[in-house]
């Protein structure tokens, strides 16, 4: 799926961060980098961080064209998914961003595609399409990987007893699946406590969950974490 989205990026040298918070990761995407690229086409990493921390302070300090990042990187007190695209927007808007993820849930694809992301990539397919991606989006366009494309456009993933999740459900259970409690997750989300606690009942109620303990299943089986 490619589509115009912002003017093209200079021709010359593109200066690209990487954000993964596995080192073997972002090691592999720079070989894939180095590999993808054509001998007129300058690409550099400029940068490397491993969390969301480390990622806001090296966007305030480096010049860069394009950011490639994964979506789950927990432990920073920035906070990581939505929250961390939703931060990078505001204080970056032109910087266009690639989001490398093993997320299989439809609502939480969507979400990621409706956060202003520039690209949207599985993993597993990196090898085979990030020179691609890296390409499009240099040229002003959009790339959503093509494993994605059908789970993006018609989001009817995490559906079970009672319905589709919203992104925004899907979002709190990730979070909650992955640790969070939910006034960390008001916080993080800039939401209420209760506004939190309201969409996690809905979420579970929609799926038919009865537990924590149930809600983690459901992330680790429906591709809602990683």
């Amino acid at each position: 799926m490619t589509d115009d989205i912002e003017p093209s990026l200079s021709p010359a040298r593109l200066r690209i961060a990487l954000s993964d918070d596995h080192p073997v990761v972002r090691a592999g995407v720079r070989a894939l980098l180095e590999s993808a690229a054509a001998p007129d086409e300058a690409w550099s990493v400029d940068g490397e961080a491993s969390g969301a921390d480390e990622l806001l302070g090296l966007l305030a300090a480096t010049p860069l064209d394009l950011l490639i990042t994964d979506f789950s990187m927990p432990g920073s007190r920035a906070g990581d998914g939505l929250t961390l695209l939703g931060q990078i927007r505001r204080r970056h808007p032109q910087l266009p961003v690639i989001v490398l993820t093993m997320i299989g849930n439809a609502p939480v694809l969507r979400s990621i595609a409706e956060a202003g992301v520039a690209g949207l990539l599985d993993k597993a397919a990196a090898a085979a399409e990030l020179g691609e991606a890296v390409r499009t989006v240099a040229q002003g366009g959009r790339y959503i990987g093509l494993g994605l494309r059908g789970l993006v456009d018609t989001c009817t993933g995490a559906v079970r007893a009672g319905g589709a999740l919203s992104p925004r459900e899907a979002e709190v259970l990730r979070l909650f699946a992955a640790g969070h409690s939910v006034s960390q997750i008001a916080a993080h989300l800039h939401r209420s406590k209760q506004t939190i606690s309201r969409q996690k009942t809905d979420a579970m109620a929609k799926l038919g969950l009865r537990s924590d303990r149930e809600i983690y299943e459901y992330a680790r089986t429906e591709g809602l974490l990683s």
